[in-house]
């Protein structure tokens, strides 16, 4: 199948000879918000894998507060 052919509905068109021009401009946009949510998604899981590394590094660091307190009250 060529990268010129879109499916939609079962139905197969040619991009360039069986679609006009607005209709290759939604294609266009079709295909920039399926990019931009793709590399959203991508930049998501950054984020989220930081915030996680960061609130772990928060609570290991509050319990070495708390067990030196506790250290240092037995003493």
């Amino acid at each position: 199948m060529s990268e010129n052919v879109i499916t939609i509905d079962g139905k197969e068109f040619d991009y360039e000879k069986d679609l006009n021009t607005e209709q290759q401009y939604y294609i266009n946009q079709i295909k920039s918000c399926q990019t931009k949510s793709a590399n959203i998604k991508f930049e998501l899981d950054q984020v989220s894998a930081s915030q996680e590394y960061f609130t772990n590094k928060l609570i290991a660091s509050i319990k070495a507060d708390k067990d030196a307190e506790l250290a240092s009250e037995v003493s």
